[in-house]
């Protein structure tokens, strides 16, 4: 099944943003899946493709599972995507309008692709759990963590990380910035952060050095993945995490999902060449408010409304 939006944009040029890894929650999309049919196929197709009842660990967990890489890619995309189906089957076509660009935040590329018509939905799946175990596989090979510094620049920390050998690998906003590298090195990272007059160094609860070189070994198997799928060219323009410019092409598509692994999610910028290209209106699709806060903190003049659940999707009709 390919996602197709139902109308024309109408009013504001509109954007729709899609979570990574982090904003799992167990129970998300229960609702979804109870209510709304449109949702519930996207749930059975993703568990038909997987092998496997994804579902019933996003519905019931426990936490330690959902947690997990395997599990939380798969899960956020799907609840992501069952968003999007519950918006069509719910809303008007003069209420739901049609994003003239999408951006996903790492995993929420892959989501991004499948609402583009870049891959159907089953081969989205496949493809992040492909992911979601070589990630998995690379963190084990070379272990690490991230940290997220708060109230430092972008070159004070690019400084920073050539000190002590770690990576920038989440430029989020201006003032939110995440570093990773093997444990050691982000523990100094930090310590010199604070030295140099970071708010916060805040150590974060994952599996690994996401987007660093230490997912180098990602790569190949990822490569080897998506050479075996047919990309299509996507309908509306993603931009991209690598460099916050669109990606308009199948080819353009699959360079940047290589790259992604192991380069800084560029987040800040795509937000400001979206909000530069005349969008005014965002809407995160998925579970979590992450994304909302940070577009917040990019452009105070743009409108952004969180969507993760049939409740916050009727809302939309009042908007």
């Amino acid at each position: 099944m390919t996602l197709r939006f139902m109308s024309a944009t109408k009013g504001p040029e509109v954007g729709y943003l899609f979570p990574g890894q982090g904003a799992q929650a167990v129970g998300m999309g229960q609702q979804l899946y109870n209510e709304s049919p449109a949702a519930r196929e996207v749930f059975e197709q993703v568990d038909e493709a997987l092998g496997r009842k994804l579902t019933d660990i996003l519905f019931n967990g426990p936490e330690e599972a959902l947690r997990q890489t395997i599990n939380a890619q798969p899960g956020i995309m799907a609840v992501s995507l069952a968003c999007i189906k519950a918006m069509e089957e719910k809303l008007s076509p003069d209420v739901l309008p049609q994003p003239v660009m999408t951006a996903g935040h790492s995993l929420g590329e892959y989501t991004a692709m499948a609402v583009t018509g870049v891959l159907d939905v089953g081969d989205t799946a496949r493809l992040v759990q492909r992911r979601g175990e070589l990630m998995q596989e690379a963190c084990e090979k070379n272990p690490g963590t991230m940290a997220a510094i708060l109230g430092l620049d972008e070159m004070t920390l690019e400084e920073i990380a050539r000190e002590t050998g770690t990576y920038v690998s989440n430029i989020n906003t201006a003032e939110q910035i995440v570093i990773s590298g093997d444990n050691i090195a982000v523990a100094r990272a930090c310590d010199l952060a604070s030295a140099r007059g970071a708010k916060k160094a805040i150590p974060l609860r994952v599996g690994g050095a996401f987007h660093s070189g230490l997912m180098e070994p990602a790569k190949v198997g990822l490569l080897e993945a998506i050479d075996s799928m047919t990309f299509h060219t996507p309908e509306i323009p993603i931009i991209g995490n690598c460099n916050g410019e669109p990606l308009t092409t199948a080819e353009s598509v699959k360079q940047e999902l290589l790259a992604q692994v192991c380069s800084c999610v560029q987040w800040k910028r795509s937000i400001d060449y979206m909000v530069g290209s005349g969008v005014q209106r965002f809407i995160e699709v998925g579970p979590g408010k992450a994304l909302s806060g940070m577009v917040k903190r990019i452009s105070r003049e743009a409108e952004i409304t969180s969507v993760g659940d049939i409740d916050s999707i009727l809302s939309l009709s009042r908007n």
